[in-house]
C-alpha cells in the first residue's frame, strides 16, 4: 500500500471515533514534513496530456509516511501547568487559548455521569486560567452540561436558552460578550438543530471533546460559532484530575468508563455517549487515593455498564480468561476477551481506604459473576447495595427491548444476591408503555415490583429518542395518557412495596455517613446507611466514639450510629428514615 493511501486510511479512521485534536495532529503532522508545494502539482488535465502520473506518484512518495503520523500522534501530550495550555491548532495562538481570568458558570442537568462531567470540563478550563463562579450575572461564560435521555431532560435545556437569551442580550457593552455553550448528550445528538434554532449558542462540546473546551472558546471570541461532536474510541480522561465542585462534598463519582457497547433498544446512550471502553485501573486507583487524601468519605465508582468493565492496557493480562455471563443472560455484541475485569478493580479500590465506602452504578443484570458478589459481601466498605435495572416485568417486552435476559432470568439473580449478600438493599429502574406493551405487559411489571419489593426505585414514562433501534424498528404506539396512568399505577405499587422493605430497617441501629443539614428542618441532619437510604435525625450532642467522657456534634463527613430507626412519614419517598443518634 502506497504511504499516502496509509494517511487517507487513517484520516477515514478518525472520522469514525476521532478527537479534533488528533484531526489537528495529522494536519500539522503531513505540513510539516510535506516537501511538495501545492504550485508543483500539475492539475489532472496537464497530467495526462504530459504522461506525469508516475512523476506525480514519485513526488508523493517524498512527503509523510504512515509511521510519520504514528511516531507523531502516539507521543503522549504533557500535562499542562496552571499557566500553560496544550500545543494550539494551527489557526490559534497559545495567547488566544487562555482564558485570562474570564469567569465560568457550569449548570448541570441529568444523570450522575453529567456531575463528573461537570468536574472534568471544570478541570480543563482551570488550567487554562479560567476562574469559577456560582454567580449567573457575573459570568463571563455559560455552560449547560445536559441530558438527551428523555424529551423532558432535553425541553427542560430549550427552557433554560430562553431564559439565558435576554441576559445574553442585555450584557453591558462595557464589558467581554457573554459565551454559551451547550455541553454532553444533547450537543451530540441534535448538534446542529441547537446552533440553527439558537444563534445564542455559541459553542458546542460532545462528551468526548471536553479537552477541545479552550479551543472552542477562544473560535467563539471571534464572534464564530464552534462545535466539536465527534465522538472517540479511546478517550476516557483517564489522565484529567476532575476537580470537586462542591468543597464541603463528602462523596465524590469516580467515571471508571465511558460509553456502552448494549445497544437496547430504547436507549440512545450509544449514540451520545459512543462505544464502551475502560479507563486504566492504575489511574482510578491514583484519582481515589487523592480522594481520600482530601477527605472524602465514599466514592461511587461510574459507568453506562461498570461491571462490563475491561482493562486491556496491561499486556500481560489480554489474554485472561474471559468472564461468564450471569446464567439465562446474553449480549448483543461479540464475547470480549481478556483484560483486567471488575472485580479486580472493586477489590483493589476497597483496599485503598478502609473507612471510605465503595459503591457502584449503573449495571446491567447480565454482568454478575460470583467474584463481584463476594467481594461485596466480605468487604466491609464496599456498601451492601445494588442497582440492578430490569426496565419491565415481562419477558416479550424485555426481549423487544434487547436487554438479553427474560423475567425468569431476572428473578432467578435476585434471588442469588439475596442469597449471597444478606440484607442487600436493591433498586431499580422501570420504563412505562414501551412500543406494544400490552396491559397483560404492565401488569407482569406491576406483579415483579410486589415480588422482588425494591428499596429504591427510578420509573418514567417511555419517551422515544431518534437514532435509536426503536425509532427505526418499532411504533411509539402507546398513548401518553395511558403511559403516565401506567407509570402512576408502578409508582404507587413500588412505594408500598418500598414500605414493607424498608420496615426490616426499623428498631435497628445503622452506620449513617453525615451530609449536612436536613432540607426539612435546620435542627435535623441527613445522610445515609449502606443501603443508600436517606436517614434523618436530630442535630444534637452525642458522645465521641473516641472518648465517652466528650459530648461531641456530627459533622458532614462523619459516621454516626444511628438507633431507634423508624419509617419516614414522608409516603412520597418510602427510602427516607428517621432516627436518634446514639455516637
Amino acid at each position: 500500500m502506497h504511504p499516502f493511501q496509509c494517511v487517507l486510511r487513517a484520516r477515514r479512521c478518525l472520522r469514525r471515533g476521532p478527537l479534533a485534536s488528533v484531526s489537528w495532529l495529522l494536519l500539522r503532522t503531513c505540513r510539516a514534513h510535506s516537501s511538495v508545494p501545492s504550485s508543483a502539482c500539475p492539475s489532472p488535465q496537464r497530467q495526462q496530456e504530459d504522461g506525469v502520473w508516475k512523476d506525480f506518484s514519485s513526488r508523493l512518495a517524498t512527503g509523510p509516511t504512515f509511521q510519520d503520523f504514528l511516531r507523531s500522534a502516539s507521543v503522549p501530550p504533557e500535562q499542562p501547568s496552571s499557566s500553560e495550555v496544550e500545543d494550539p491548532p494551527p489557526y490559534l495562538t497559545v495567547d488566544e487559548l487562555l482564558g485570562r481570568q474570564r469567569r465560568v458558570y457550569l449548570e448541570t442537568y441529568g444523570c450522575q455521569m453529567n456531575v463528573n462531567d461537570t468536574e472534568i470540563a471544570w478541570s480543563i478550563l482551570q488550567k487554562s486560567g479560567y476562574l469559577r463562579t456560582s454567580n449567573l450575572q457575573e459570568a463571563d461564560v455559560i455552560l449547560l452540561v445536559t441530558c438527551s435521555i428523555r424529551e423532558k431532560a432535553e425541553q427542560t435545556i430549550w427552557n433554560r436558552l430562553h431564559q439565558l437569551k435576554s441576559l445574553k442580550s442585555k450584557r453591558l457593552r462595557s464589558r467581554v460578550p457573554l459565551r454559551i455553550g451547550i455541553l454532553g448528550c444533547m450537543a451530540e445528538r441534535l448538534k446542529e438543530e441547537i446552533l440553527n434554532r439558537e444563534k445564542m449558542v455559541d459553542i458546542l462540546a460532545g462528551p468526548d471533546a471536553y479537552r477541545d473546551l479552550p479551543q472552542l472558546l477562544a473560535v467563539a471570541e471571534s464572534g464564530q460559532q464552534a462545535a466539536n461532536v465527534l465522538l472517540s474510541l479511546d478517550e476516557t480522561y483517564a489522565d484529567v484530575m476532575p476537580v470537586q465542585t462542591s468543597p464541603s462534598a463528602t462523596s465524590a463519582f469516580v467515571s471508571i468508563m465511558r460509553g456502552c457497547d448494549n445497544m437496547c433498544s430504547y436507549c440512545i446512550v450509544p449514540f451520545t455517549r459512543g462505544r464502551e471502553r475502560s479507563r486504566p485501573v492504575a489511574s482510578i486507583l491514583e484519582e481515589v487515593r487523592k480522594l481520600s487524601e482530601q477527605g472524602l468519605k465514599e466514592v461511587t465508582l461510574l459507568g453506562q455498564n461498570v461491571n462490563s468493565f475491561r482493562d486491556n492496557s496491561e499486556v500481560q493480562f489480554n489474554n485472561a480468561v474471559s468472564t461468564n455471563l450471569s446464567r439465562g443472560f446474553s449480549t448483543n455484541y461479540k464475547a470480549k476477551q481478556g483484560g483486567l475485569r471488575f472485580a479486580h478493580l472493586l477489590d483493589q479500590v476497597s483496599r485503598i481506604d478502609p473507612e471510605m465506602r465503595i459503591r457502584f452504578t449503573s449495571p446491567h443484570p447480565k454482568d454478575f459473576p460470583d467474584e463481584v458478589l463476594q467481594l461485596i459481601r466480605e468487604r466491609d466498605n464496599i456498601c451492601k447495595q445494588i442497582h440492578l435495572p430490569a426496565q419491565s416485568g415481562s419477558s416479550r417486552v424485555l426481549e423487544a427491548m434487547r436487554r438479553g435476559y427474560s423475567r425468569e432470568a431476572y428473578v432467578e439473580l435476585i434471588h442469588h444476591i439475596r442469597e449471597s449478600i444478606p440484607g442487600v438493599s436493591l433498586s431499580s429502574d422501570f420504563i412505562a408503555g414501551f412500543c406494544g406493551e400490552t396491559e397483560e405487559d404492565h401488569l407482569q411489571t406491576v406483579s415483579l415490583l410486589r415480588e422482588v419489593q425494591y428499596n429504591i426505585g427510578f420509573l418514567f414514562a417511555y419517551s422515544m429518542r431518534q437514532k435509536t433501534r426503536a425509532y427505526h424498528r418499532l411504533k411509539d404506539d402507546i398513548p401518553e395518557e395511558v403511559k403516565l396512568r401506567r407509570l402512576e399505577e408502578l409508582i404507587t405499587v413500588f412505594r408500598e412495596e418500598a414500605t414493607k422493605a424498608n420496615k426490616s430497617f426499623v428498631g435497628c441501629t445503622q452506620l449513617v455517613l453525615v451530609e449536612g443539614p436536613s432540607k426539612r428542618s435546620a435542627a435535623d441532619l441527613c445522610g445515609r446507611n449502606d443501603g443508600n437510604l436517606k436517614v434523618i435525625f436530630a442535630d444534637a450532642e452525642m458522645e465521641d466514639a473516641t472518648d465517652s467522657r466528650l459530648r461531641v456534634r456530627a459533622q458532614p463527613g462523619d459516621y454516626v450510629l444511628v438507633k431507634e430507626m423508624w419509617q419516614s412519614l414522608n409516603s412520597a419517598n418510602p427510602g427516607s428514615m428517621g432516627g436518634v443518634s446514639l455516637r
